[in-house]
């Protein structure tokens, strides 16, 4: 009885995410109650409260869960024991881009973030949450770019932390630009090609050297 009733309630947590995946995607975050929410999920908001505290910790739920499925290498590349660092983070952003094409899912949770997620007065705390979540992107790719000049895949001079705020930025950059022209150009097919341009970016530039 216990074990059914927590299937139960994870069984409702899910329904309110997929609820408020499809909200926010067709109205924004903003724009989307959590009366919308809750309507659309077929449950009471307060069901919505038992779970999540605001609309911030449900953007930050679809947030998390983009990151599972890519955690494994993340964590790879982040161990001082992985002999190729830099390719975990290789396949890991290969992954990424790919996933924008592939995964419906992804791209509606990426389009919301990139391009629904409205930081006005009455969502500073949703912003504080992506600043949060941004800080430990930075921090997490440092440690696995330190590891690459470790073990020499990059210049033994570069700055990890710039370099890390380099190549989240232009990651980023590229998978905002595509999901608001995506006929501008072909994000999975050249997947590999964009992620070396970035790397280069790395092993090459002057200005993210010591």
């Amino acid at each position: 009885m216990v074990r059914r009733t927590k299937e139960e309630a994870q069984e409702t947590r899910q329904q309110i995410l997929e609820a408020a995946e499809k909200a926010f995607h067709a109205r924004g975050v903003a724009r989307t109650t959590l009366a919308d929410i809750a309507k659309l999920a077929g449950v009471t908001r307060g069901a919505i409260y038992w779970h999540f505290q605001d609309k911030g910790e449900l953007v930050q739920a679809l947030l998390d869960s983009l990151r599972e499925p890519i955690e494994a290498l993340a964590q790879a590349g982040e161990s001082e024991d992985e002999p190729d660092p830099l390719g975990c983070m290789r396949k890991l952003l290969i992954q990424l881009m790919q996933q924008m094409l592939h995964e419906p899912r992804t791209r509606r949770i990426n389009e919301i973030l990139h391009h629904k997620c409205e930081f006005t007065d009455d969502m500073c705390e949703i912003r504080q949450q992506r600043q949060a979540t941004t800080r430990d992107c930075y921090e997490r790719i440092a440690l696995t770019l330190t590891n690459a000049v470790r073990r020499g895949q990059l210049p033994a001079d570069m700055d990890p932390q710039r370099a890390a705020i380099a190549i989240f930025a232009y990651i980023d950059g590229i998978i905002g630009s595509w999901l608001l022209l995506p006929d501008s150009f072909d994000i999975a097919g050249d997947a590999e090609r964009w992620v070396d341009t970035g790397l280069d970016m790395l092993r090459l530039s002057p200005s993210l050297r010591n």
